[in-house]
Formats: structure tokens, C-alpha cells, sequence
């Protein structure tokens, strides 16, 4: 039986392209992971979730077992050193620290635990092979106790990018130093001062530059050539230009990945995100504080608010969006609900295991259209919510649980009433007469507000208001 054709846009050939992987036995998928000195922003959201919707994608098309997808953490870097001394402890200390706090924002954001996520530190000797594979093709140099990689030594470097030489001098941050051949040629190794971590090599005791260490850990685990690369457009240059001449021109390969995805750039409430503008943001602010539009966000709903934009297109990050979010999953949520307490056994998991819809699995295989995917599950709510079949609750179920903004653990937060089926529920009426409770509120008519309200609480309904209004609810009885 074939696979069906998963098409995806690749930015080392600008067009959208029908997924062939090298080895169907084996798919391999490496993202850049986080540089742990501090907490991931909501802007390092967004790979986690697109590229887990990938991997949930690929391994629903090859099989689980057949699909590795490796994300790195990167914690040897600069960055690392500075804050560490900043914060007056060990290197070691800050990085354990960061990553369990980013492995838990993860969890929380519904992501898949990766197959593997190798850290940078344990991977030195690959680092130092490679280099030394460089140097003996003529495609790096040592001096000064550093070692670079010589560009003009790479004729089709710039390829990911499509940037002449004059263009990536003019937008890179130059190092300039003596020991430098040209002008783009970057850091392989460098020496480590005493108080800096550092390793011996065959340069002095030193450390990695920021690029060899995806080429050496992608190498370690998906080998010379893999399927696809990943992360966000920022990576593009100089990063993943960095990393395909050093894994190209190391094992004579003509491509490191065949297919090179990449996410747009995300800003806030309309506005580039810094600490400057005093927008800057982090998951875990958003999931443990009110710093943002004054609430506490659960993971399933900035994930849901993520995938309401297609990967490649910039998204902006409002409250308005993650109001519309939490809305839209506290409606599926109830009826989800509804539908396990009349037609299932809930200790049963068998209707939350089903496959995706065929429209979900369509939309997905066109270059993750999770816009699209979004939309079919507005479908599926309808069709569950008219029919009231046992399968159309369950197609509706599956569909969350497969874009993973919905598990068994989540759904009890969407007001899931104990005690027995809620048949007979009127939903079209409350979310009618929400409707008009809402018009009511932003027309100042206070007494039809609370007339509504006071109905609603008859029904045993209760209302969850903010200064958008009305956007969840809870059957209380």
C-alpha cells in the first residue's frame, strides 16, 4: 500500500515538493533546539509546535517506529558563559536548570518527547572529527589557536539563502581579526580562557563554535545525508548556511538534508517582541503568570492560537487570539465531553484512538495547512453536535487528540460534569444565548446582561466573563 504524497515547501528550492525520503524504513528529521541560558520566549514556541505537528504526521504515514526526529540542546555557547557568571553559578548549574524548566513548557505546549535530544556537550569528539575532516580538504584553516572555515573554498555557498558575498557581509555581524582569511570565514573552534569550558583538541584546549555543533550532532544520529532540517526563518543565514558547508564539505556530500523547512517570524500585539518595548514574553510567563492580557494561558490554548497561522506565514501574537483559542477549545472540549459521558466507557480509550479524519489528514499533507486543519475541526464540532452519533464524537475526538491541542488530561478543564450522560444538554440555545449576552454587555444594556446570565444559571450553566467577554463556560449541577 503506498503513502500518500505529503507535500512541503523547501526553502533550499523555494517550491513546494512531494516528500520522498531517502530510507521510507527510517525518516529522519533534525530542528535546532534551545540555547539553554534562559527561559524560551513564545517565539521559540513556534518550531516546537510545527515541527511536532510534523513529526506526528510522519509517524502516523511510516509508522512510529519508523521515523527519529532529533532535536539538539545547545549548552556550550557565549550566552551561557555570560549569564552563568552574571548570575554568580556554575555552567553546569544554570543549564540543568533552564532545560528542565523548557522541558516542562514543552510538555505543557502538547509536544511529543523527541526521539532523541542530544546535547551539545556530549558530542565534542564529533565536533573535533569534522574539523579535522575540514582542514584536510582545504576547507578550514587553524591560526591563532582558532580554526575557521575558509568560504571561498565552498563555490556554491550561499545556495539555503540565495545571498551573494557582498549581500551576506552586509548583513552579517563580521568578526573582524587578524588570523581571519576573509571577511565570512566563521568559527569552527576557539580557545577557551581558564575560566571558560573547554576541551582538548589538536588546537589547545578550547570549545565549539555555535555551527558545528548541529553538523556533528545531525551527523551523530541521522548520519551524513537526512531527510529534513528545520527551525525558524531567523536560522536560515548564517546558521543553516554555516551548517551545510561544514557537513557538505566534510563528507563530499551535495546536500546535508534534501528538504529544509522553516517557520516565519512571529511578533506581538503588532510589534517586533523585545524587552526594550516591554512586549517579551516567555512560555513559561504565559503558562504560570497574568503578564499577558492579564490571564494564565493553558498550553493547549497557545498551541491552538500557533496553529491558527501556517507555519511559513508571520503570526501575530494578541490576546484577541488567544481569547478566540480558548473559546473555540472550551466549546469542542464540553462536547467531547457530552459525547464520551453518553456513548462511552470513560476508562475506555478507544474513541480517543481512531485515526484522523481523511479532510484533517488532506489539509495536513499540504504543507501542514494547520489553518485548514483548524476549520476541520470547526466541521467535525458540527457534524458531532447535529448527528450526535457515537463515531462522529469520536472522529471530533480523534482530530484533537492527532493536532495534539487536546489530550484525556486536558479535556477535564473544559468543564467535564461527574455523574452521568448530560443528554438533552441544549447547546444551541446556550451558545445563543451567549451570543446575546455578549451583544447585551457591549451595548451597555446591563439588565438584559443579567437577565441572561440568571437564565443561564437556572440551566446550570456558569459563565466566565473577561473584558472580551464571554469565552468559556461550565456546567455546574
Amino acid at each position: 500500500m503506498s503513502t500518500p504524497a505529503l507535500k512541503i515547501y523547501n526553502t533550499l528550492t523555494r517550491t513546494k515538493e512531494a516528500f520522498r525520503p531517502i530510507d521510507p524504513a527510517h525518516v529522519r528529521m533534525y530542528v535546532c533546539g534551545p540555547t539553554v541560558y534562559d527561559y524560551a520566549h513564545i517565539g521559540n514556541a513556534r518550531p516546537l509546535i510545527v515541527f511536532d505537528v510534523l513529526f506526528r504526521l510522519l509517524r502516523h504515514l511510516y509508522g512510529a517506529e519508523h521515523v527519529t526526529y532529533v532535536r539538539n540542546i545547545t549548552d556550550v555557547d557565549d550566552k551561557i558563559n555570560a549569564r552563568a557568571a552574571e548570575r554568580g553559578i556554575s555552567i553546569r548549574e544554570l543549564t540543568e536548570e533552564t532545560n528542565k524548566v523548557f522541558q516542562a513548557d514543552v510538555k505543557a505546549l502538547g509536544c511529543l518527547e523527541p526521539t532523541m535530544q542530544p546535547r551539545a556537550t556530549e558530542h565534542i569528539a564529533q565536533m573535533i572529527a569534522i574539523i579535522e575532516r575540514l582542514i584536510a580538504s582545504g576547507h578550514a584553516y587553524a591560526a591563532d589557536g582558532h580554526v575557521l572555515f575558509d568560504v571561498p573554498s565552498m563555490p556554491n555557498y550561499g545556495r539555503l539563502s540565495r545571498r551573494s558575498l557582498d549581500e551576506m557581509i552586509a548583513g552579517a555581524r563580521v568578526d573582524v581579526a587578524p588570523y581571519k582569511r576573509g571577511d565570512m570565514d566563521f568559527v569552527l573552534w576557539k580557545p577557551s580562557k581558564e575560566n571558560e569550558p573547554g576541551w582538548d583538541s589538536p588546537w589547545g584546549r578550547g570549545r565549539p563554535g555555535w555551527h558545528i555543533e548541529c553538523s556533528a550532532m545531525s551527523w551523530a544520529h541521522l548520519g551524513e545525508t537526512f531527510d529534513i532540517h528545520g527551525g525558524g526563518i531567523d536560522l536560515v543565514f548564517p546558521h543553516h548556511e554555516n551548517e551545510i558547508a561544514q557537513s557538505c564539505c566534510a563528507f563530499g556530500r551535495d546536500v546535508m538534508a534534501n528538504y529544509w523547512m522553516h517557520n516565519g517570524f512571529l511578533q506581538v500585539e503588532g510589534e517586533k517582541m523585545s524587552k526594550s518595548l516591554g512586549n517579551f514574553v516567555t512560555i513559561h510567563e504565559l503558562l504560570h503568570t497574568e503578564k499577558f492580557g492579564g490571564h494564565r494561558w493553558s498550553g493547549p490554548v497557545l498551541r491552538l492560537a500557533m496553529l491558527m497561522t501556517h507555519y511559513r506565514h508571520p503570526i501575530d501574537w494578541t490576546v484577541a487570539r488567544l481569547n478566540e483559542s480558548r473559546a473555540l477549545l472550551s466549546k469542542w472540549g464540553k462536547l467531547v465531553s457530552i459525547g464520551i459521558k453518553t456513548h462511552f466507557d470513560r476508562d475506555d480509550d478507544w474513541w480517543w484512538s481512531a485515526p484522523p479524519s481523511p479532510i484533517l489528514r488532506e489539509r495536513l499533507l499540504d504543507d501542514l495547512d494547520t489553518p485548514g486543519s483548524v476549520a476541520s475541526l470547526s466541521s467535525a464540532y458540527e457534524n458531532a453536535y447535529s448527528s450526535q452519533t457515537p463515531e462522529a464524537f469520536r472522529l471530533l475526538a480523534s482530530n484533537l487528540r492527532f493536532l495534539g491541542v487536546m489530550d484525556q488530561e486536558s479535556l477535564a478543564s473544559w468543564g467535564v460534569v461527574e455523574g452521568g450522560p448530560l443528554e438533552g444538554l441544549p447547546l444551541g440555545h446556550i451558545d445563543s444565548l451567549i451570543s446575546d449576552r455578549n451583544a447585551a454587555r457591549a451595548s451597555k444594556n446591563w439588565a438584559e446582561s443579567d437577565r441572561i446570565r440568571d437564565e443561564l444559571a437556572g440551566m446550570g450553566i456558569a459563565l466566565k466573563d473577561n473584558k472580551d467577554g464571554t469565552t468559556t463556560w461550565e456546567v455546574k449541577r
